[in-house]
């Protein structure tokens, strides 16, 4: 198990790969690369026999590039981290909050790991991965990253709970681009552990990861709907976006912002035929469904200026 934890002593669920494992999986990598490296240069060589010195020298230059360093960013982005080697040794690369990797954190690690894999023969990665207290290397300090084990003997997977079923689609048009990345690790921290906590202590971090994310989004706080719950809809939403990007090439992100108004929830569901339309501003009143087990109901509590209250 990781011994990574937040500043509230919540468990990380992800386990950080050590030197060994990567070790292993670079080489393993590099095997491939080279293997198709060499046999590109020796076709190359035949078909530019005609060329000149120079643009032999400008086509070598390019092949090198091209496979030593634009494939594997291309394989890490279109793989979303897994390439030959991470996936035989059961390894990935994700964001530090646990998300799929994207062509920017490809193209910094690719772009680092030029200098300290292979002009220095890994002898930089693998001192910058012994210091580290998560093995990373500078590619991925600079790019965000985080290598991962995904295949752990008896290690329990864990996680994010789905939300409740009664928020499906309420915040389908929450403005996230401003919740920074060490805000989401610490609620997916939270919310992959929230069972595993004494209630009251999980309802306090949950009603101040709340309170947090409320503010970073500058929208107001949905009325009934407990602290634990509201967490868990966002995340599930953010999700959504992220696998809408991944794999939905040239389709619309879900959730984009109604008429570009940001911080404006999703719309509410129409009324029945012959009825009453509903009020347009948000209100969201938990239908009849169990909360979960850690955020219990602080009744009479006062409520904070944000709208969720920590227990007694």
């Amino acid at each position: 198990m990781s011994d990574l934890v937040t500043g509230d002593a919540v468990v990380l669920g992800l386990r950080p790969a050590r030197l060994p494992s990567r070790a292993l999986a670079f080489f393993l990598d590099l095997l491939v690369y080279g293997t198709g490296y060499l046999a590109i240069t020796v076709g190359l060589a035949y078909a530019t026999a005609s060329l000149d010195e120079a643009a032999q020298a400008a086509v070598a230059v390019a092949n090198t590039l091209l496979v030593l360093v634009g494939v594997p960013i291309a394989v890490e982005t279109l793989s979303h981290g897994r390439s030959l080697g991470k996936l035989a040794c059961g390894l990935r690369v994700v964001r530090d909050d646990g998300g799929p990797v994207r062509f920017r954190h490809a193209l910094v690690r690719g772009a680092m790991g030029v200098v300290e894999l292979l002009l220095t023969f890994g002898s930089v990665a693998c001192i910058a991965s012994l210091v580290s207290a998560r093995g990373r290397r500078l590619g991925d300090v600079f790019g965000g990253t985080l290598v991962i084990r995904e295949r752990v003997p008896g290690a329990p997977v864990m996680p994010v709970p789905a939300p409740p079923p009664w928020l499906a689609g309420r915040f389908t048009g929450l403005d996230l681009s401003a919740v920074p990345e060490g805000l989401w690790l610490a609620i997916r921290q939270y919310l992959t552990r929230m069972n595993q906590l004494d209630p009251q202590v999980g309802a306090a971090m949950a009603a101040k990861l709340a309170d947090d994310l409320v503010a970073r989004t500058g929208a107001p706080a949905p009325a009934g709907v407990p602290a634990a719950a509201f967490l868990l809809a966002v995340v599930h939403e953010r999700q959504s976006r992220d696998a809408a990007r991944a794999f939905s090439a040239g389709a619309g992100m879900p959730g984009a912002l109604p008429g570009g108004a940001p911080g404006a929830y999703g719309p509410p569901a129409a009324a029945p035929s012959g009825s009453t339309p509903a009020p347009a501003a948000p209100a969201f009143a938990p239908a009849p469904a169990p909360v979960p087990a850690a955020v219990p109901p602080s009744g009479g509590e006062p409520v904070r200026s944000t709208g969720f209250a920590p227990p007694a």
